[in-house]
Parts: C-alpha cells; structure tokens; sequence
C-alpha cells in the first residue's frame, strides 16, 4: 500500500458521516449493488448519520425509498436527499414565500410546495427546470417567455443524460440548453456538481465537511463536488466511471474501491 492510500485509510478512520450517491453506488437498473444493503445496515446499526443524494428531481423522497425497498435496499425517506429538495431549500433562503413557475414532476413540485411556494404562471420570481419524462413545448415557451420577462432561472441538475434499460435520455441538462439558447441566461444550477448540494446535505444531518465522507461513481459530478465541499471523496468502479476515466481529469479522489463492498 502507497504512502497516499495509507494516508487515505487512516483518514477514512476520522470519518463519522457519509454522503452516498444512489444510481451506479447502491444501486444499477434497480438492482441493489453487492455489499450496499449491508453497508447501509452497518451504518444503522453503528447511528452513523447518512444520506443518499441524487440528482433525480422526478421523484420524492418517499417515491425513491420505496423503488431502494424493492431492489432490497432500506432507507428512510428522511434519508434521502435529492436535487429537488436542496433546490427547494436554497429558494427558500433566496425568497421566503416566493413564486415559481416550474417544468417537471412530482419531485421538485412536492419540494417547492413543502417549502411554501406558490405555483404560478403569472410572473412568477422563479422558473425551475427539473428533470421530467413529459416535455411539453408549451410549457418550455412558457418558461422562455417568464425568464425573457425577468424571472430568474433556476435549475436542479445539470445531467445532459440519464440512464434507462434502452439507453440513454435526455435529461435536465439538454432541457436547460434548450431554454439558455431561446434566452441567451443560463441557469443557476443548484445539484451536483455545486458543492451547494453538498453543503445542504452537511445541514440536514448536522455534520462537518471534516469528518463526512462522500461516495460515488462520477468525476465531473461527485468527486469534484466532494473534493470543493472539502469532503473525503471514495470513487466506486461499479457506474460510469473506469480507469482511464479517472485519468482524463486533472483532480483525484481520496480513495477508489472496486465496490461500496470494500467499505465494510
């Protein structure tokens, strides 16, 4: 073992709370990942305070605890911690009680609602763009035509894509591309990687960025989000990313395991 693993094993030692990604982590086409359900397991049993974050704002917290539950994966929704309720948690602070127009799903409609905003389509302070499988051309030029008049645009998450069985979506980001070029704004984007997201999750479970560790699958979203959070950074082989991946940017993570297996 090199003198940097060692250094990372033994900073892993200090960690007392984790952030995990969800999709290519703990799970892949809703089939749990080996070694994850256990982990997690030994996370509750230990009264380690966790979370799971993703960038799917389709869905709620509840939604997705239920889909883990089916793939044999057990988290508490208040467990969970999407791209949706980080950016229904930003726009409060922003403007308390504020209005928004938004294109997307029940994940970021049921966030913002929580969060006490209004729903609207007249003038509204804010348009949000979440991810959604039911693009509407109506709704889109709706959103060009709030933003061209003065609403600020906010996003959840820049992902250009997102997995199916098929292959892949467009996603959030293909969406936000569609709005910047009619608009000539680009959106501020609230989910990974902006370390925001990560900050936000810090909160919800009263850690600090010097004793939680994060781990996912991705470069350009988790480990490069983890590494500006100032979190110890774990990269997983079992989603994206790949060895010669890793090389193509000019940032490391702390450690790179085979599997969250490798954690127990």
């Amino acid at each position: 073992m090199s003198e940097t693993q060692t250094e990372a094993h033994a900073r892993r030692g200090e960690i007392e709370c984790w952030l995990t990604d969800m999709d290519g982590v703990l799970v892949h086409e809703n089939r749990a990942i080996p070694g994850a359900a256990e982990l997690l397991q030994h996370w509750r049993d230990a009264d380690t305070p966790f979370l799971v974050l993703t960038n799917n704002s389709i869905f709620t917290a509840r939604d997705l605890s239920a889909r883990l539950a089916a793939s044999g994966i057990v988290v508490p929704e208040d467990r969970i911690w999407t791209s949706a309720l980080a950016t229904a948690s930003f726009l409060k602070q922003q403007k308390p009680g504020g209005t928004a127009f938004v294109v997307g799903e029940a994940g970021i409609l049921t966030a913002l609602h929580d969060a006490g905003f209004v729903m609207t389509e007249t003038d509204p302070d804010f348009v949000v763009v979440g991810e959604t499988r039911n693009y509407s051309f109506e709704a889109i030029t709706k959103a060009i035509r709030l933003i061209n008049a003065g609403a600020r645009f906010i996003s959840t998450n820049p992902d250009a894509t997102g997995p199916s069985p098929e292959g892949p979506l467009p996603a959030t980001g293909a969406i936000n591309a569609l709005i910047s070029k009619a608009t000539g704004k680009q959106p501020y984007i609230v989910g990974k990687p902006n370390p925001m997201m990560f900050r936000s999750a810090l909160n919800r479970i009263g850690a600090h960025s010097h004793n939680t560790g994060m781990i996912g699958d991705r470069m350009d979203t988790d480990i490069v989000a983890g590494m500006e959070a100032g979190l110890h950074t774990v990269l997983v082989m079992t989603g994206i990313s790949d060895r010669a991946e890793i090389e193509r940017f000019p940032f490391r993570p702390d450690e790179v395991l085979g599997s969250v297996a490798e954690l127990l």
